[in-house]
């Protein structure tokens, strides 16, 4: 993807949760937007960030882009879509 700023409407931080529940924090996030808004989740290495991305896209939204951060994190953009 391109180097594009891309305008956020909420964040949310799912470091301090294990999977299943990184996806129910995220997905419970995504429902506070309206569709085509934009949704920044950041989470940990390895199975948020295996799992975390795929079920939301099972779940009907468009990811935008998967970015590490210095930390260790990443954070991942997601637009809603109804």
């Amino acid at each position: 993807m391109s180097d594009v700023e891309i305008s956020v409407d909420s964040e949310v931080d799912i470091t301090d949760v294990v999977c299943p529940v990184t996806f129910v924090k995220a997905l419970a996030a995504l429902e506070e937007l309206k569709a085509g808004q934009v949704l920044s989740i950041r989470m940990n290495g390895g199975e948020p960030v295996q799992n975390v991305p795929r079920s939301v896209k099972d779940d009907g939204h468009q990811i935008l882009k998967l970015i590490p951060n210095e930390d260790g994190t990443y954070s991942l953009f997601v637009r809603k879509i109804d």
